[in-house]
């Protein structure tokens, strides 16, 4: 048999993956057990409501996310910079629903709504001493107001990339994006500032993105 904490994993990896699929609001906790094969009953002795399922996974995403942005003022080269936005896309990509059903999910359950604020405050602090790292090591030139400027949209474009690629013609609106594109679009947002020593890897992402 199973133990508690093997079968609570199993529920969570299989809820994150019907949350991402189907929608948040879609998917009940009917649906995650018999998605599992076992009885409602069985599941809510693990979790007595979805939202308890909802708190751990957006927990395990705030953990992924608080990972990155405390080594966010260590990064001091455009590849470095790349692979870190490829990481927070990775992160964000694998926990999609939270962020692209952010308005449902803040409606139903306020307290995590609050807390997305409160980890979008900390994604901005730490988007903040990344490009101030990247000033002073060089990598880019701006003023200090054009960087603060630059923190705050990389914070707008990874928070609401998915948002933004539910609108884009042709796409399903609940696919997997691409982490490595995403990571060099936003990249392109320091283009204008980026010093010419460091042009040259930006030069090859570009070319491996874009042809």
């Amino acid at each position: 048999m199973a133990s508690s904490n093997t079968t609570r994993d199993r529920i969570l990896q299989a809820s994150l993956a019907l949350f991402n699929a189907q929608g948040l609001a879609a998917v009940s906790t009917h649906k995650i057990a018999a998605e599992l094969g076992m009885s409602p009953g069985n599941l809510h002795y693990h979790f007595k409501a979805k939202q308890l399922i909802v708190e751990w996974l957006f927990r395990r995403f705030e953990q992924r996310l608080e990972v990155l942005n405390g080594s966010a003022g260590s990064i001091t080269a455009i590849d470095d910079l790349w692979l870190a936005l490829h990481l927070r896309f990775e992160a964000i990509d694998q926990y999609r629903f939270i962020y692209r059903d952010m308005a449902f999910l803040a409606g139903e359950y306020p307290a995590l709504g609050q807390r997305a604020q409160a980890l979008t405050a900390q994604n901005l602090l730490a988007a903040q001493a990344l490009c101030e790292g990247l000033v002073a090591s060089g990598v880019i030139e701006t003023s200090a107001e054009q960087a603060r400027i630059l923190a705050l949209q990389m914070v707008f474009t990874t928070t609401c990339w998915l948002s933004f690629e539910r609108l884009v013609p042709g796409r399903d609106a609940l696919a997997q994006a691409d982490p490595g594109l995403a990571a060099f679009y936003t990249l392109t947002l320091i283009s204008p500032y980026v010093s010419s020593e460091s042009r040259a890897y930006l030069d090859y992402l570009r070319g491996k993105y874009l042809g």
